[in-house]
């Protein structure tokens, strides 16, 4: 199905410089192993690099050693970033929202700074479901993470090539592969309204187990998938 993503959705071109965000979970590891096999195929032609933010206020233990290891074994350049934020009480940002907005700001620069025109991100097709009933339920709009993005103000596009691969999937090769666990030690993480649609989800796909491919066949038809600057 990895394969299938890249493919259907025209995620990589002869020529593109990849930016791999790597956390350290087994979906980024996944994702950045997958690509890395790939580009050793002589078409298309494409380099892979991989970066690892680390937040000074947000503790997310990660192990840099396994990760330099890890890249090293695929032949893959590994940058690591560091970058924090302020928490003020007038602030209606939520820390789950500033962690994640900075991560991503510091992905982006490192990009930029390295000549990728593309980056890479570890969403696999659980969390494009489930951003979709979170859109719908808490925002109105039908809408979701697209496969692909053209970003309008910098020139990046965000891929996600783990787009039809489930999570069930890529937890069952991460423990095959044995992926080291990283330590997650965030204080906000069980606060927000991803979990509730993720058990929301399991409950319909136990229901109707087609509702997986009903929910991504109306997003595709509804061209939410694909997001291009034309």
């Amino acid at each position: 199905m990895f394969q299938k993503g890249l493919v259907d959705y025209h995620l990589i071109n002869d020529g593109d410089r990849i930016m791999v965000a790597v956390s350290g979970g087994k979906d980024s590891l996944c994702l950045l192993e997958m690509l890395a096999r790939r580009a050793r195929i002589r078409r298309p032609q494409f380099d892979v690099e991989a970066v690892h933010v680390r937040m000074t206020n947000i503790k997310y233990e990660t192990d840099t050693e396994y990760l330099k290891q890890f890249c090293a074994e695929l032949n893959i350049p590994l940058h690591i970033r560091t970058t924090g934020f302020e928490i003020r009480p007038e602030n209606k940002k939520t820390p789950c929202f500033l962690c994640s907005w900075n991560r991503r700001k510091m992905v982006f620069e490192t990009a930029q700074e390295r000549g990728c025109n593309k980056i890479a991100l570890g969403h696999h097709q659980d969390d494009i479901l489930h951003t979709t009933l979170l859109n719908e339920f808490y925002q109105g709009s039908f809408s979701t993470m697209p496969v692909l993005l053209e970003m309008r103000k910098m020139p990046l596009t965000i891929i996600r090539p783990l787009c039809m691969v489930r999570e069930a999937d890529i937890a069952r090769y991460a423990q095959y592969r044995e992926y080291k666990k990283q330590v997650k030690l965030c204080p906000y993480e069980k606060e927000t309204k991803r979990n509730v649609a993720a058990e929301l989800f399991a409950k319909l796909e136990e229901e109707n187990p087609e509702i997986r491919f009903s929910l991504w066949n109306a997003l595709e038809k509804a061209g939410k998938l694909i997001e291009k600057n034309e």
